[in-house]
């Protein structure tokens, strides 16, 4: 990156995707600023070389060109509000909560260089002990405008999103939200009930049994239901109509499949599992 072209960054909060957008922008030449709510995880970030310097004052973010809120989502709106006593006209405010119509329209009123974001990666491990670089190549960083957005503050987000590798999709906050209710919080509840189903076992030799037999299969379909109960929690309130639409879409095919095995219906069980074999590529494919 040419040296004129690079921005002080903050970011506020310090968790994993904060403390990877750290690393990376860091990497890139950008200066980046933390804000935190305890000292003590500022103090860390600075030690690792998330961020140039760190605070729990947004004051901190008063000269900077770009503020990432990587907050949880319920926080989302306080801090662009909290932000915009702070900041110098026209500073781009993003976000990279995985919600975005409950947020993106009022924040826009709220701070018209605001820009709704949401880089698509992340890992099992939670906090900024468990920050790497290099999370966001190749993955999807979808921004959402809406009438009212920008357009400069959109190219601003569109260049940094590049720089970061990612592969960036443009689309309404509803679309998104009804997308993302389907590969990623209908996933966290399926999975969460999954996990529920099992640990629902009447037979406690069986119950030992499985919990010791589980392995990759039980692993890979349980992750997403066994992490942050509070993420998961946030997807299904600001996101609740979508995530009820493609629940029960999901309820109506297990009630099929029950009818299938209920009936001996081999064929038809064979053709789903035929069916989402080729139709799974579609949404893992390998992305160049």
């Amino acid at each position: 990156m040419q040296k004129e072209t690079a921005m002080n960054i903050g970011i506020v909060g310090l968790g994993l995707i904060g403390g990877c957008l750290g690393l990376d922008l860091r990497a890139l030449g950008h200066t980046v600023y933390g804000v935190a709510r305890r000292q003590e995880t500022c103090d860390q970030a600075v030690t690792r070389g998330v961020v140039d310097q760190a605070g729990t004052e947004l004051a901190r973010l008063k000269g900077c060109d770009v503020v990432i809120i990587c907050t949880p989502i319920a926080t989302i709106l306080p801090m662009v509000a909290a932000l915009a006593a702070v900041l110098s006209p026209g500073t781009l405010v993003t976000d990279v909560g995985s919600v975005k119509s409950a947020l993106v329209t009022e924040a826009t009123q709220c701070w018209p260089a605001f820009v709704g974001g949401h880089p698509m990666s992340g890992k099992s491990e939670a906090g900024l002990a468990a920050a790497e670089p290099g999370i966001f190549q190749q993955r999807p960083y979808v921004i959402t405008p809406v009438e009212k957005t920008d357009p400069e503050a959109v190219k601003t987000l569109e260049q940094l999103a590049t720089q970061l590798g990612s592969q960036v999709y443009h689309c309404t906050p509803a679309e998104h939200d009804s997308a993302v209710a389907w590969i990623s919080h209908l996933p966290v509840m399926v999975s969460a009930n999954l996990i529920s189903a099992a640990m629902s076992e009447p037979n406690i030799e069986v119950l030992q049994l499985s919990q010791q037999l589980a392995s990759s299969g039980f692993r890979d379909t349980s992750r997403v239901g066994g992490g942050n109960p509070e993420l998961g929690l946030m997807m299904a309130q600001y996101n609740r109509d979508e995530v009820l639409r493609s629940l029960k879409q999901y309820q109506s095919a297990i009630a099929t499949t029950i009818e299938q095995l209920e009936g001996k219906e081999w064929d038809a069980i064979a053709r789903l599992l035929q069916k989402t074999h080729h139709g799974r590529i579609q949404f893992v494919k390998e992305r160049q």
